[in-house]
């Protein structure tokens, strides 16, 4: 439970964050812009992609949260004039990144009753279900805006695509989308969730059939621990479906308090604690802990690991609102897990947006 004082604390954190995040949604990542210049797959305006790929994406689910948890219009504007923008703008290629602010859009549009923001959700569903590239197995080939990654399953694609997915199948009563949802959830689960340690390896490819450098990385491990609660809140699964994906999260979630570091953080490589701690994937994880709690996926003892992270992300939450220690976007370390250890640390919407997804989370406790 929530002490008053500790809640009082939360709060406040919880404003900084929020005030710092709105201007940071805005805010262009030249790093990656420069980069659309020269390897932008379709020839896209590069303006379609600035404000919309999967670091918008995150942060506006948490803008979402907020909003469902306060009840707050002023939230609400801000998801509506972000979505009116860029409809004006127009909409990029869709491919896994940029399906991911869909998915925010889609509770949006069903919550105001409106085809402005529901029509493009419903094409881009249509879409993942003729068009999206496919491996072996049908799985969603995780293709961005500037690599095919070709015969590539990654872990970041079930809350970047297939959580849409998800959503689109539950508001238009699609079972369809449903099934192919649950269908991407087990097959990645089949190639990336290591029997072992219960963690997830970053990637895998057909073509030589491995595990890329066998890397068990932070951020892309919490958008499981996250996923497949909120994927589960989201569909009517049957029960046997259920209880497997849930049987996969508590193998995780054993994993992830195994090797949980001693400050309440956890690893970039989870598993190395010569690698840096890192704040996105902390927060993603404790959060995903407190809603499979909350949600009665996993039993309460293991919330204790996802309280014993609080104290140090808030101290990462500076005055400003500002998260620190959240590494920067991370494409797959192919040859070497020391790939992941030299990625740089930046503030970053999805940072923000993880940090307030597991302080709205903790509030919810009672």
């Amino acid at each position: 439970m929530v002490e008053v004082t500790q809640r009082t604390v939360i709060e406040e954190k919880l404003a900084k964050l929020m005030d710092f995040f709105c201007p940071i949604l805005y805010e262009d990542d030249e790093t990656f812009l420069e980069n659309m210049k020269d390897k932008n797959l379709v020839g896209d305006d590069i303006r379609r992609y600035q404000h919309w790929e999967w670091t918008q994406g995150v942060g506006l689910y948490g803008l979402w949260k907020l909003f469902t948890i306060s009840k707050e219009q002023k939230y609400l504007d801000i998801l509506t004039e972000f979505f009116d923008r860029q409809i004006a703008v127009g909409f990029p290629a869709l491919n896994v990144n940029t399906i991911a602010p869909f998915l925010t859009m889609s509770f949006v549009g069903e919550y105001l009753q409106s085809e402005r923001y529901l029509a493009p959700c419903r094409e881009s569903a249509k879409w993942i279900m003729t068009n999206f590239p496919r491996t072996e197995e049908g799985g969603f080939q995780h293709m961005t805006s500037d690599a095919r990654n070709d015969q590539e399953l990654w872990d970041d694609t079930l809350f970047m695509t297939v959580l849409f997915l998800a959503n689109m199948g539950r508001i238009e009563g699609n079972q369809a989308y449903t099934q192919e949802a649950l269908h991407q959830f087990l097959l990645h689960a089949k190639y990336l969730a290591d029997p072992e340690t219960g963690l997830w390896y970053h990637g895998w490819t057909f073509h030589g059939r491995h595990n890329f450098a066998e890397a068990f990385w932070g951020r892309g491990n919490c958008w499981i621990t996250i996923a497949i609660p909120e994927f589960l809140q989201m569909t009517a699964c049957e029960p046997a479906a259920k209880q497997t994906l849930t049987d996969l999260l508590l193998r995780q979630v054993e994993g992830l308090v195994k090797y949980q570091d001693p400050s309440g953080m956890w690893h970039t490589l989870i598993d190395d604690p010569t690698s840096y701690v890192e704040s996105s994937a902390t927060c993603g994880f404790a959060y995903g802990i407190l809603r499979a709690v909350h949600t009665g996926l996993l039993d309460k003892e293991y919330e204790e690991a996802a309280w014993k992270a609080l104290p140090p992300i808030l101290g990462y939450i500076d005055d400003s609102g500002v998260l620190h220690q959240v590494s920067y976007g991370t494409p797959m370390g192919r040859e070497s897990k020391d790939f992941y250890k030299n990625i740089g640390l930046k503030c970053m919407p999805y940072g923000q947006a993880l940090a307030m997804l597991f302080l709205i989370e903790c509030l919810l406790d009672q």
